[in-house]
């Protein structure tokens, strides 16, 4: 008795699992079972895997054919095992090198005419074979760039079956194949640069951006429609620091397993907009067998720019409370259980009301009270407390207008200022866990070494009286002074910090 052994791996959200494929013949009635918990894209595999053997020269053998997927226990989904079960298959009766296959992880679809198809993930699953100490990956070859982006493992990008059976040592006399290319998907491409000196006479909206991007706040904007809202939240990913090695293979992971076309690390953070139709399973990502991130994961690193969020449901905004809070999504199905991170900046624009007219100068609002209640009603008080900066922004006037004319504050100069009060934040929290602002536990801000004396927190306790402020925005409102404080090259909060993030909290800018 034969069996034929090899490896490939099970994506369970952004973690990967090595899976042992193991094939064997036996003399019962021919045939070609997978057992081992497949899904029914799995489970098709078989008439896949005996079409590209026999179309590349390489025709199983007419015996029973099983093949498990070991652990059994562990669900397993996705045409990806394709080329992994041809080759377990094949080395039940042909010569194939034991010793390569067993260092090797296989990765890929197969057509039937033999081709290897990329499918979603390759990267994510590159990372968990090199993480479990392979030495060598097989990937359909339109993928080869993308698995190279990982350190520390042999890459072969094999354009059809006979490719890869011949990597292990086996003469094959197939025909050559045109390999297969990889579609371009949406949202892969560069994004044009963004400069934040194109925006003209809203100063006390782009320092409040800068606040932001230096602390890592989540932000607010209310406004009637052309104030100018969408224009800045564009900007805020080209003055946020460049993405880390870490970071950046984290964020192309996330658009590998969303079905993106992966070919470097962007250090640029990622901007994800969702539509305001969008569904809770859309922001928090989802699927009945297959759970792919959704736009809470694909900003993961980035910003997650919630646009017309009056028009969103209720439901689907709240849905951000918790991974706001926790720094990531856990998302349970019968079975499994799939994480994403969630660690994104989130700013939300939002007009005054439906047809963006109440309180505007010169603008005549047509909306029913109610109407306008209920529209500003869908950002509720828990997710309005989990905000640090709520900004009023105006429409530019004349007067403003003319503010523009003298020099106005570039990207450039944005992202260094930003850059300088990271770094005074990470050396002040250089004995914590935390490196930035918005990540600082409550406790530390109000207890630890460097609490503000009563003095400087007079304003701050008189709001938390008052009942205008809650714990959760008390210590929201110390992080935000803290950035004020890092942007002013200042070593100790002042009373003067204090003031302007209770100033930024309570929407008074613009």
């Amino acid at each position: 008795m034969t069996v034929g052994r090899t490896w490939s791996i099970a994506l369970t959200g952004l973690a990967g699992d090595v899976v042992e494929v193991e094939a064997d013949l036996s003399n019962q009635t021919p045939g070609f079972r997978i057992i081992g918990l497949a899904d029914k894209a799995l489970g098709e595999a078989q008439q896949r895997v005996h079409n590209a053997c026999e179309n590349s020269a390489l025709p199983l053998p007419r015996r029973c054919l099983t093949v498990n997927l070991s652990p059994a226990s562990l669900p397993k989904q996705g045409a990806g095992f394709d080329v992994a079960i041809a080759i377990a298959a094949l080395a039940t009766e042909r010569e194939l090198s034991t010793t390569s296959m067993e260092k090797t992880v296989h990765l890929g679809e197969l057509g039937l005419d033999g081709r290897l198809r990329p499918v979603p993930g390759i990267l994510p699953a590159v990372v968990a074979a090199a993480r479990a100490g392979f030495e060598r990956v097989v990937v359909p070859f339109a993928c080869q760039a993308e698995a190279a982006l990982v350190e520390g493992i042999e890459v072969i990008g094999a354009v059809g079956l006979a490719d890869v059976a011949r990597c292990h040592g086996l003469a094959v006399d197939a025909p050559e194949l045109d390999p297969v290319v990889a579609l371009e998907s949406e949202g892969i491409a560069t994004r044009t640069p963004l400069d934040l000196a194109e925006v003209i006479g809203q100063r006390d909206a782009v320092d409040a951006m800068i606040v932001a991007a230096a602390g890592g706040h989540h932000l607010l904007m209310s406004g009637p429609p052309g104030a100018g809202k969408t224009m800045l939240a564009q900007r805020l990913p080209g003055i946020l620091p460049a993405l880390d090695d870490s970071a950046a293979l984290q964020v192309a992971s996330i658009r590998s397993l969303a079905g993106s076309v992966v070919t470097r690390l962007d250090r640029t953070p990622p901007f994800e907009s969702p539509h305001h139709t969008a569904s809770v399973a859309a922001l928090v990502g989802g699927g009945s067998r297959t759970v792919r991130p959704g736009a809470i994961a694909r900003a993961s690193g980035g910003v997650l720019f919630i646009d017309e969020a009056g028009e969103f449901s209720g439901h689907a905004l709240d849905a951000l409370r918790q991974p706001l809070e926790s720094g990531e999504i856990e998302i349970h199905r019968a079975g499994f259980r799939a994480h994403f991170p969630a660690r994104f900046q989130l700013v939300v624009a939002t007009n005054p009301c439906p047809c963006g007219n109440y309180g505007v100068p010169g603008g005549v609002c047509t909306c029913p009270s109610l109407s306008i209640r209920r529209y500003l009603g869908r950002l509720s008080g828990p997710l309005l407390d989990r905000i640090d900066i709520e900004l009023a922004v105006h429409r530019v006037s004349v007067a403003r207008l003319r503010e523009g004319d003298q020099a106005p504050t570039t990207t450039a100069q944005a992202q260094e200022r930003v850059a300088e009060a990271r770094k005074r934040a990470a050396h002040r929290l250089s004995q914590t866990p935390w490196r930035t602002n918005v990540e600082v536990s409550g406790s530390w801000l109000r207890d630890g070494p460097q609490a503000p004396g009563i003095a400087i927190r007079r304003p701050l306790d008189a709001a938390l009286h008052r009942g205008s402020l809650t714990l959760r925005g008390y210590d929201r409102v110390l992080r935000v002074a803290w950035s004020v404080a890092d942007l002013a090259d200042r070593s100790t909060l002042q009373i003067d910090d204090i003031g302007r993030a209770l100033y930024l909290k309570k929407g008074a800018a613009a």
